[in-house]
């Protein structure tokens, strides 16, 4: 007797539905768990496919702390410092008690152009980026994966947006910036409900905590919005993530750190100044790094001391230093304080630039590029029954799939 296992016949208490005769990768959420077992020892070929119990059960009790790690463009070191390596800090720190979900949103990348024949390779190289940087892809608590790869993203970012306002949208500060600096004709309706999609990201995981900076706290504002909105008018589908205030609390407000230009240090380094002289690339020549570090602006007072406000070049000089060198910023101004000549000041940090791409450039050839990609379809596979429950509750409540019974979110 032959079975065609990828044609099963549904369980009557699927909750997606009696048409759907399921994806072999989905089985865990559309059948029990033991029948999920079975299918393991049935099908051999394709345990590899299905999430464990152990996974499944871990991320279905740990309340979820979600962050993005950018998918396209190349990382600067201020990239580096201000994001990468906190948010590998905060991962490492809370992964015991919490279920840790670092998405890649190659779906936002494109809100305004980019060059598309690069964007899934820099979405690997980003992943890699942060293996080098430290990133413990082995813990079974950290699930690192792609957002357009989970496609109940898009379909949850399409039923909230019938439930969002014009004028919120055009309320937010960020679209409301970058649409001017680019024009109406050329502002893509991505750039536009962008809040709504980031809204999907955290609201489809059931996440508590989401790590965000001064630039997207209105966008978590609205995320708690259309959660509370569809709570109200649906019963309690969603959970609510804490308030920013709440946030800050648990991952500290001191994540503030930001690395300035070389040739204009009062405005933010970053991978969208055009020339590129005053942005350290990771992927840049270490050489041309450096000499990069030599043409950094600074002043004419002839005194190496830390003060944003009239020495700012100086004093972002200081700031790379101590990061690259991993001590205090005070430390760094006593070391040469009362010291008058730049030039030789430049020279130090150069070079500990130079040695840093070195070094890191190095980690990251060694990174395998397999192994990550493992890890991607691995973290997907375990989330996407965890997203389409959430997905299937929305659907149930707003008319789209036929009431099971029970669509108020569990507990967990």
């Amino acid at each position: 007797m032959s079975v065609d296992y990828f044609n099963l016949p549904p369980i009557s208490h699927s909750p997606y539905g009696e048409s759907n005769h399921t994806i072999v990768p989905l089985l865990p959420t559309i059948y029990p768990f033991d029948y999920a077992h079975g299918l393991r020892h049935l099908l051999p070929t394709i345990y590899h496919l299905l999430p464990s119990n152990a996974i499944i059960s871990s991320i279905m009790t740990k309340p979820v702390i979600l962050t993005g790690i950018r998918a396209n463009n190349d990382l600067t070191i201020g990239n580096y410092f201000g994001a990468i390596l906190p948010i590998i800090d905060m991962a490492k720190k809370h992964s015991g008690d919490y279920q840790i979900n670092m998405f890649i949103p190659d779906l936002h990348s494109f809100t305004t152009p980019i060059d598309h024949t690069k964007l899934y390779e820099q979405t690997i190289n980003n992943a890699k980026l942060f293996v080098a940087a430290g990133l413990p892809i082995d813990n079974q608590n950290i699930f690192m994966y792609r957002q357009s790869f989970i496609p109940a993203h898009s379909e949850l970012t399409i039923i909230l947006d019938s439930f969002t306002g014009f004028g919120e949208m055009s309320r937010m500060i960020q679209f409301k910036d970058k649409s001017n600096s680019v024009g109406a004709d050329r502002t893509s309706l991505g750039l536009f409900n962008y809040p709504v999609l980031m809204a999907s990201d955290i609201l489809l995981y059931n996440a508590k905590y989401v790590p965000v900076g001064d630039d997207q706290s209105q966008h978590l504002e609205f995320t708690r919005d259309i959660a509370q909105r569809m709570n109200s008018k649906f019963n309690e589908l969603f959970v609510v993530p804490d308030s920013v205030k709440n946030q800050h609390e648990f991952f500290g407000k001191d994540q503030g750190l930001r690395i300035m230009d070389l040739i204009n240090p009062i405005k933010k380094m970053s991978k969208s100044d055009d020339s590129g002289r005053g942005v350290i690339f990771l992927n840049d020549n270490p050489v041309i790094a450096a000499k990069k570090v030599m043409g950094a602006t600074t002043d004419d007072k002839a005194k190496i001391n830390f003060d944003r406000d009239n020495q700012p070049g100086i004093s972002n000089l200081l700031e790379i230093l101590s990061l690259l060198q991993g001590v205090t910023l005070q430390s760094v101004t006593d070391q040469f304080k009362g010291q008058t000549n730049y030039g030789d000041f430049k020279k130090v940090v150069a070079g500990e630039v130079e040695k840093f791409l070195t070094d890191f450039q190095k980690k990251l050839v060694e990174v395998d590029e397999n192994t990550v990609i493992t890890k991607l379809e691995q973290s997907e596979r375990d989330l996407t029954p965890i997203a389409n429950a959430t997905l299937s509750r929305v659907q149930q409540a707003v008319g789209l799939r036929p009431n099971t019974g029970d669509i108020t979110r569990s507990e967990g």
